[in-house]
């Protein structure tokens, strides 16, 4: 669907429902969203995203992912949040364990001790965050003379090992490797503070249709609009939905859509973006709701029981961001399941 006639069929879809108050709000859709359309991203910053890590290890990440110029915080960041997604007593079936999910063998050959306690405890965010960021960089320095990128040679490493990468001059012919590689640095780009313009999302119109067409929609909790639930959404229920109906497949709970894509600044939010509602501001894992922005201040959204899908403000005191959501962004999600 091009961007153009997507809008203009929002506009007309706003107006001809709801008219008066309803149709400055389409306008403003409109507006906003096509003036959007000559927008570029100018690369991606050292700091990380404003309430992309939790507080709790954003001073760690923001310290130890720059040991060295493979690595980034961002980087970083996608690398926990991939393993463990910020669960410090994560363990795996393979015996992984921690927050960056070390077997014991590359724990006791690798491990740290981050936070100088005598300890090495690979349950402690404090040493485990520092070791995986060693152990990057680590892998960085023995696959430094490989041609191509150093930090997609590095990602290899970590996944294949810096023999294969030496031997293959380069990310080798391994299809789990070329994904571990694509999947991290793709996933970097939603813990990254922008240092310019997002891309719009071309995706954003018909998402925006799609939800402006539930307008007037009874809420149900955990509802994702099947027959069978006459229709009715929850607030991530929708969202998934919207973005289903044009191609990108979202997580089903709110804060897993939080990463699906970049974060821009408030002053910087686009038609389509998602925007985000949380318990603590200081920690995305309690994001309680999710809306569909629209421009002017508004969103698309399903409330809470015994409301309708309707337009709201978004200013409020639980707002914690929004995400922009990509097509590459949406696929390099884990796929386990949110809270």
């Amino acid at each position: 669907m091009g961007d153009a006639w997507g809008v203009r069929r929002v506009w007309v879809v706003v107006v001809l429902s709801f008219g008066g108050v309803l149709s400055f709000l389409a306008l403003l859709v409109v507006g906003t969203y096509s003036a959007a359309a000559n927008l570029t991203r100018n690369g991606t910053s050292v700091a990380l995203a404003k309430g992309a890590v939790p507080a709790a290890y954003q001073n760690l990440v923001q310290k130890w992912g720059t040991l060295c110029d493979a690595l980034s915080p961002a980087l970083l960041a996608a690398q926990l949040y991939q393993e463990s997604g910020w669960n410090p007593r994560a363990r795996s079936a393979a015996a992984a364990e921690g927050i960056a999910q070390f077997i014991p063998g590359t724990w006791q050959t690798h491990g740290v001790d981050g936070n100088g306690d005598g300890k090495r405890d690979v349950w402690d965010p404090d040493d485990a965050i520092p070791s995986a960021a060693s152990y990057d960089c680590e892998l960085a320095k023995y696959v430094k003379d490989v041609p191509g990128d150093p930090t997609a040679n590095m990602l290899a490493a970590y996944n294949a090992g810096a023999y294969r990468v030496i031997r293959a001059g380069g990310v080798p012919a391994i299809s789990e490797t070329q994904n571990y590689v694509k999947v991290i640095t793709t996933l970097s780009k939603s813990f990254a503070a922008p240092t310019g313009p997002v891309a719009p999302s071309q995706q954003a119109a018909g998402a925006i249709y799609y939800a402006q067409e539930k307008l007037g929609t009874p809420y149900l909790w955990g509802g994702n609009g099947t027959a069978a639930q006459g229709g009715r959404f929850d607030c991530s229920g929708l969202t998934k939905a919207a973005y289903h109906s044009v191609g990108i497949e979202l997580p089903r709970v709110a804060n897993d859509q939080w990463n699906a894509g970049p974060h821009p600044a408030r002053s910087a939010l686009l038609p389509g973006d998602l925007v985000f509602f949380a318990n603590n501001l200081d920690d995305p894992r309690t994001i309680h709701h999710v809306g569909i922005y629209v421009g002017g201040g508004y969103m698309i959204n399903a409330p809470y029981t015994g409301a309708v899908i309707r337009f709201d403000k978004i200013d409020s005191a639980d707002y914690i961001g929004a995400t922009r959501v990509t097509a590459e962004g949406a696929e390099a999600l884990p796929t386990s399941g949110g809270v």
